[in-house]
Formats: C-alpha cells, sequence, structure tokens
C-alpha cells in the first residue's frame, strides 16, 4: 500500500515496528538490565546487559548495512543516468560528487539534473538537505530500505 504522492515533506521512510517498536524495546532492555547489573551485580547479569548491548549494535548495523548497500545501487543508477544526461566533460567530474550529493539530487527530474549538478559541482550546494530543497520535479522512490 503507498502513501499519497510522495514530497520532501514526506519522503522519509520509517518501518514502524522497527523504528518505533523494536528501537525503544531494545532501549528499555538495556536500561533495565544495567539497573539491574549496578543493582545486584553478578555474572548472569552482566550477560544479561551484554547481550542487551549486543542487540542494540545489530539493530544498529541491520540498518547501517542495508542503508549502505542503498547508497551504492543510487550511486550506480546516478552513474548511468548522468552519463546519459551531462555533458562529457561534466560527466568527467562524476566522482567529485559525494554519496549524499547523489542520493540527494537522484530525486529530481532528469530535465533539472544537469543544473543541480552543475551547482554541486561549483560547490554552491553541499547538503543533501539543500540540494533537496532546491528541486522542482520531484520523483518519487518508494523502493528504498
Amino acid at each position: 500500500m503507498s502513501r499519497s504522492v510522495q514530497t520532501l515533506a514526506n519522503h522519509a521512510r520509517y518501518v514502524p515496528l522497527y523504528h518505533f517498536v523494536l528501537g525503544p524495546i531494545l532501549l528499555v532492555n538495556l536500561y533495565r538490565s544495567g539497573a539491574a547489573l549496578v543493582r545486584e551485580p553478578n555474572a548472569d547479569r552482566a550477560m544479561a546487559f551484554a547481550l542487551a548491548f549486543g542487540f542494540l549494535i545489530f539493530f544498529w548495523y541491520a540498518r547501517v548495512f542495508a542503508l549502505r548497500a542503498q547508497d551504492r545501487v543510487i550511486r550506480l543508477e546516478m552513474r548511468l543516468r548522468l552519463e546519459r544526461l551531462l555533458p562529457a566533460p561534466q560527466f568527467a567530474r562524476f566522482d567529485e560528487i559525494a554519496v549524499p550529493q547523489l542520493v540527494a539530487i537522484r530525486f529530481a527530474g532528469d530535465a533539472e539534473l544537469p543544473g543541480l549538478v552543475e551547482e554541486v559541482l561549483a560547490g554552491r550546494l553541499v547538503k543533501g538537505d539543500g540540494i533537496k530543497r532546491r528541486i522542482k520535479d520531484w520523483q518519487a522512490d518508494e523502493l528504498r530500505v
């Protein structure tokens, strides 16, 4: 089931069970196991705290690794798209565009991409949020992680 039309205002991706249920459960578990360890230190409580901390690390890296893989795909997608849309001298500077900048400009339509890339390469657009705010023809990405 898809949301309404995707825009800058609503494009952030949250998975409610992951972000708003599992995350808080793991934080509460860490807090409770840490409090129990402080109240009554022993090997079992130390192990429970270590596991609670390990689950939080796992939670964090599960998201980070998925996003890193997605960023690699976006970089490839943008390389192919920009190779088709940019003049050769401008495309030759592709590697000067940081991944967060590529992630941001991917939401732009083909007609405005060359202008945005020119501003990124000139250093006038640096942050992803600033790039996204400049996009007029927003291209939704419903397949994000």
